[in-house]
């Protein structure tokens, strides 16, 4: 008994869509109220903000089931022309992008804008799992796969940290890390790697005086508190732990939040979580937290599962690049870390987080219809008896 192709399969992972799709509804009602007072005063509408967000939240859920009705295999020989439209795109930016707060980090068509960084974070994914699916017999050989794979990191993370934006350079890295590390690379060379990362981010970190001032003021330094950047820094982050500390255990109620009333700058992109926290309380702020540990439980299982060595590959770098950004984005909220430009996925607003992120939660749901994991698979072969069929090989493909 083959596999049937993935059209025919139909299985869907319950736990891991239901979490995202209650993200992403929840969303429009999160970002109304975080975005109201703001939209009131720039577009004369409370409504403004709200509306485009909906309208992405119907687009990717759409996305989702197209996305998971496509042989996730089909993207093993799309992705070296993806991640090269996406270093295209990056260039792109630095020669002709839209700046925005200091940034140059969107193209604008018309009114859209699109960040080519939330597509090259999954395009970089993607061909890191063809690259190493296809060299396993000499993933430890340094010329054969450490060098191929090294340049395209570096690549992607060099010119997103030229735009400047080190959080997403730097989120790349680790996911980029950590999906070596799956792969079985050498592990000296993916000490180097690391060691060698971590020493270029904390120089670049402080090689920009607005950056040195932001780390500063999380580390509590009086001096940096002083100048105009900290004290905006520091004045974000406070507005943040008063909105928790609002909010309690039960929170203040959907649609009460005080600190969206033009306290809290970004309350409805970077820092919606907070108001998450003080309109929904500790209860709301971990259910939140706990959609997002469920999606990494399915996607390290979905990995595990995968009928081949790309599906594990692409499997795990979706999940730990979701999880990676969530969890960032609360830590930052929190005080934990220092202020970053990373969205929380599927409820900050913004168009290209939610629409990049939605097709790879598709693309993980056709890994899962695959996997055997689901109940209708456990159906056993009528000749041989068999309950978890093998999958059918198709030819290698190996990425230049």
């Amino acid at each position: 008994m083959a596999w049937r192709k993935t059209n025919d399969v139909g299985y869907v992972d319950l736990p891991l869509l239901l979490s995202v799709l209650a993200l992403l509804i929840f969303s429009v009602a999160f970002v109304y109220s975080a975005s109201s007072a703001y939209a009131s005063e720039k577009f004369n509408s409370s409504e403004y903000l709200f509306w485009l967000h909906g309208v992405r939240v119907v687009i990717g859920i759409v996305i989702i089931f197209v996305f998971a009705r496509i042989d996730y295999r089909k993207w093993k020989k799309l992705s070296k022309p993806g991640l090269m439209i996406a270093i295209g795109c990056l260039l792109f930016v630095l020669i002709a992008g839209t700046r925005i707060k200091g940034a140059t980090r969107w193209m604008h068509f018309g009114p859209v804008n699109f960040q080519p960084s939330e597509f090259a974070k999954f395009a970089l994914v993607f061909h890191l799992a063809a690259l190493m699916a296809a060299k396993e017999k000499v993933i430890k050989d340094f010329k054969k796969t450490y060098v191929p794979v090294m340049v395209w990191i570096g690549c992607v993370v060099g010119l997103v940290a030229i735009q400047p934006n080190l959080s997403t350079a730097l989120a790349i890295f680790m996911i980029s890390v950590a999906m070596l590390f799956l792969g079985n690379i050498n592990l000296a060379y993916l000490g180097v790697t690391a060691l060698g990362g971590a020493c270029a981010a904390s120089v670049y970190a402080i090689s920009a005086p607005y950056r040195l001032e932001r780390i500063q003021t999380f580390l509590g330094m009086e001096s940096a508190r002083q100048t105009d950047f900290g004290q905006r820094a520091a004045y974000q982050v406070q507005q943040a732990m008063i909105a928790f500390g609002n909010g309690g255990f039960w929170g203040v109620g959907p649609g009460q939040s005080r600190q969206r009333d033009l306290f809290l700058p970004e309350s409805y992109g970077d820092f919606i979580y907070s108001i998450i926290g003080e309109e929904y309380g500790f209860v709301g702020a971990i259910a939140i937290m706990a959609c997002f540990a469920l999606i990494a439980i399915r996607g390290v299982k979905i990995a595990k599962r995968a009928p081949d060595s790309f599906g594990r590959y692409a499997a795990f770098g979706i999940t730990v690049t979701i999880c990676l950004y969530a969890f960032a984005n609360a830590a930052v909220t929190c005080g934990l870390f220092p202020a970053t430009g990373l969205p929380m996925p599927f409820i900050s607003y913004g168009g290209s987080s939610v629409l990049f992120t939605a097709a790879a939660a598709g693309i993980l749901l056709n890994i899962s219809a695959h996997t055997g994991m689901h109940p209708k698979h456990r159906t056993a072969d009528s000749q041989s008896g068999a309950v978890f069929p093998e999958p059918v090989e198709e030819p290698e493909w190996v990425p230049a």
